[in-house]
Order: structure tokens, then sequence, then C-alpha cells
């Protein structure tokens, strides 16, 4: 029977998501075709810290090399990292060893079953991974530019002393990290990519019930 390790990741502790679901899955495809799973990791940190600050990840990499796993088994790319680099030396550190990596959501393996690369999830891969830099760096110019041009028309950040603003305010000033929280990113993420605080994200999620 082939071997497999799950690795399955999410921003931090508070978020709503879990890695409960990516594990199920994972699991149920592991089962469906044939493959032992030796070891399941799951980790709670943000995709933008390096690998080599990521414990459990680099534990699961160097595990499924010492044991020669056949698969590790991801539910999307980027549990895998952000940075494009980060992505490729990861997958680079697997393919010497012949670890293939199978992500789900594209449905693809890595390597081919002779071990080769597989050339269109090479493709894929790098093309998908720096298209996630480019988001991200976009949703960073676009809230600071939100944040300039609401400075710009007499908005103030902060809150004044017995100031109490109204809800069309509030959605103006913070509507780039509610842009964020209504797509999924984590409190701790938007306080990155907005450069506010994390208590202020988590009152305007609160507030708005996102």
């Amino acid at each position: 029977m082939k071997t497999a390790v799950i690795y399955a990741r999410v921003s931090s502790v508070s978020d709503r998501q879990n890695t409960q679901r990516q594990i199920e899955d994972l699991a149920r495809f592991a089962s469906q075709n044939d493959y032992e799973v030796l070891k399941v990791s799951e980790e709670h940190i943000s995709g933008a810290t390096k690998n080599e600050n990521r414990k459990v990840l680099m534990e699961s990499l160097n595990f499924c090399i010492a044991n020669k796993v056949d698969c590790l088994l991801l539910s999307e790319l980027s549990r895998l990292g952000r940075s494009t680099l980060q992505v490729l030396k990861s997958l680079e550190m697997l393919h010497e060893s012949k670890v293939s990596v199978y992500i789900q959501n594209l449905g693809i393996y890595t390597l081919q079953p002779n071990g080769d690369v597989n050339p269109i999830a090479s493709i894929m891969v790098t093309v998908l991974a720096e298209m996630a830099n480019i988001e991200r760096s976009n949703i960073v110019y676009r809230l600071n530019s939100g944040r300039e041009s609401y400075i710009a028309k007499g908005g103030k950040l902060g809150r004044k002393e017995g100031s109490i603003k109204s809800v069309v305010q509030k959605k103006e000033e913070y509507k780039e990290v509610i842009t964020l929280l209504k797509r999924g990113y984590s409190v701790r993420n938007v306080a990155k990519l907005g450069t506010v605080s994390v208590s202020t994200v988590q009152r305007v999620k609160k507030e708005f019930a996102l």
C-alpha cells in the first residue's frame, strides 16, 4: 500500500476556520486511493510566515523524506506557503526524495507515476503561487490607498474621546477590513494587511457580524 502524510493549516487558533474539514477531506481521499496515512499534521499559523519558521510544516516535510513517504496530501497550494520561492523550495526538497505532493483543490500530483516532475503541475504551481503574491500586493495597495483617500477627505483614524461614529462612517473607514473579512481572511492577516490592530479588526468583525 502507498503511504501518505496529511498536512493541514489555518491562520490562527482564533479563526472561525479549523483544520477538521481539510483533514476529513484528505483522509477520505487517502482511503479511496489506497493510501496508508502515516502522519496527520495540523498547524495554526499565518501562511505569510516563512517556511523555516513553520515548525509543523518542516517536521512534516522531514518526516516524508526520512520515511520515504509516497505523497504529501494538501487541501490547496497555499498550505505550502504564500511565497513562490518558499513553495518551490519545499517542492524541490520533496521531489529530490521522490515524494510527490497531491493538491486536492487542483486535483493534481506534482510527480508522475515514474517519479518525474509533472510539467503541467509545475507550471500551474508556479503561476498560482505568483498570482497569490500579486493578489496580496494588490490588497495591501488598496488598503493603503483607501486609508489615504479617507484621510484626504477629512477622515481621521482612531477614536476620539466621546465620539460616536455612524454605521455609514464606520463602513467607509473600515471598508477594506470588512471586504477582507467577508473573503474569509483571518483576523490576524487582515490586521497585518490593513496595518490596524487585531482588536480593531475583532471589533469591526463583531459589530458587522462578519
